[in-house]
């Protein structure tokens, strides 16, 4: 892997890192999986990325997590954080980066705008949600159509993610196309 390559990988897992500073807000009848910034960091490191490098993005943030570096949404991290409700979600982040990045690179033929939203919304939200579903109903003890209306919560924000992550994917596109890898593979 070139040494470019790297340098993004890890500045996007600074970004999730940073996005992780925004408050958590907590709910209670979604199983304690919080609100967080932090899906809109796999959607752009996906959209920005592309498959492989977003999701190698996800994957180191989370080794460091692992090691207890508390760069989760409300200061979380080390191993413990694995075992919470928030498993599904957290794993997820991987499948959801690569998705979008590969989502990308497939409509790259298309407008950016709509790509990348096309690309958040299904890996970002579809995928994202496949496993924080099942992840919420094994570890909080619900049912998958108890945990699918648990998190129906998190939808309207995480659209509005999507729509920034379009956004933000478009702006650069249009002041610095070559930043935006998932269009150059």
């Amino acid at each position: 892997m070139k040494d470019r390559s790297l340098v993004q990988i890890a500045l996007y897992a600074a970004i999730f890192a940073v996005l992780g500073l925004l408050p958590k807000f907590d709910l209670p009848f979604a199983g304690g999986v919080p609100i967080t910034a932090q899906s809109m960091g796999a959607m752009l490191a996906g959209v920005m990325l592309g498959a492989w490098r977003g999701a190698l993005s996800i994957v180191l943030l989370l080794f460091v997590v692992a090691l207890g570096a508390p760069l989760l949404a409300g200061g979380r991290g080390g191993l413990g954080v694995f075992f919470t409700p928030s498993v599904g979600f957290i794993f997820g982040w991987v499948a959801a980066a690569f998705v979008t990045g590969w989502l990308m690179q497939a409509m790259r033929r298309q407008s950016v705008l709509a790509s990348a939203l096309i690309a958040s919304v299904i890996g970002g939200i579809v995928v994202e949600y496949a496993f924080g579903i099942v992840g919420l109903s094994l570890k909080a003890g619900l049912s998958l159509a108890d945990a699918t209306k648990a998190c129906l919560i998190f939808i309207p924000g995480d659209a509005i993610k999507a729509v920034l992550v379009a956004l933000i994917a478009q702006t650069v596109a249009r002041g610095m196309p070559d930043a935006l890898l998932s269009r150059h593979v």
